[in-house]
């Protein structure tokens, strides 16, 4: 069961983009077939889950108007990221983030934006998601061209301290490296992106982390603090924990 703000979230996707099409649309001859294309061009109609995700995760040159086409299978497409059914969750680009859905009408921006919200939150107080968390994490970033809200909304408890173990552990390869997790972000913002990153794990994870029994992962997160060449010369790097 979705917590109520997910259901009201995607209740209003529901309603904000119902009817919506992409009446000119004309697709990628080579990638879909007329009929389904035609979906496209359709409201109302349902439009079966596999051709969703391939549209979704194609780049905007195979559309006429990828805004339109984005619009029009919001909400299919985030009901299926929230019961977990959406194929292309933490592998593929989302289409939300190749879009400018923040210069939409107010009410289209609005709902967008809440229904990230309400999905990671929904997620971290889920022992076990459909998807894994840090792809969760990593689709709700893309689509928000941020991290920001959704570390602010990472509050303590055990599920999402676990979750928190989780990630730290699948993060902590590339930030104690100074490189991003992620690939797809913009070469001009990706020091800022990978500092915001390591500084709020450095500040919030390590006693979290303590105190759900990872303690290689806390003295990891607390190294992201210190300037690259300080964090490479810790003692901790030559200890048998560093190591095991």
């Amino acid at each position: 069961m979705s917590t109520p703000a997910l259901a009201a979230a995607l209740a209003d996707i529901d309603t904000v983009f119902n009817g919506f099409a992409s009446p000119h649309e004309t697709g990628c001859e080579r990638c879909f077939r007329p009929e389904e294309t035609a979906y496209l061009r359709t409201p109302y109609a349902r439009v079966p889950l596999d051709v969703v995700e391939r549209f979704v995760f194609k780049v905007p040159g195979h559309f006429e108007d990828h805004a339109a086409v984005m619009r029009r299978l919001l909400p299919q497409t985030a009901h299926a990221m929230a019961d977990g059914t959406l194929g292309g969750v933490g592998w593929g680009i989302h289409g939300l983030s190749r879009v400018g859905w923040r210069s939409w009408p107010a009410a289209q921006a609005s709902a967008v934006e809440a229904f990230v919200h309400a999905w990671w939150q929904d997620v971290l107080t889920t022992p076990d998601p459909p998807y894994r968390v840090d792809d969760v994490f990593e689709t709700c970033a893309m689509i928000l061209g941020t991290l920001t809200p959704l570390l602010d909304r990472w509050e303590p408890g055990p599920v999402a301290d676990a979750h928190l173990a989780s990630c730290a552990a699948s993060w902590q390869y590339e930030l104690v490296t100074d490189h991003a997790p992620f690939s797809w972000w913009d070469p001009d913002d990706e020091p800022a992106v990978i500092a915001e990153h390591q500084a709020w794990l450095a500040e919030h994870a390590p006693a979290r982390l303590r105190a759900a029994g990872e303690s290689d992962l806390a003295v990891r997160a607390e190294l992201l603090a210190l300037p690259y060449d300080e964090r490479w010369a810790h003692p901790y790097w030559y200890s048998p924990s560093a190591t095991n």
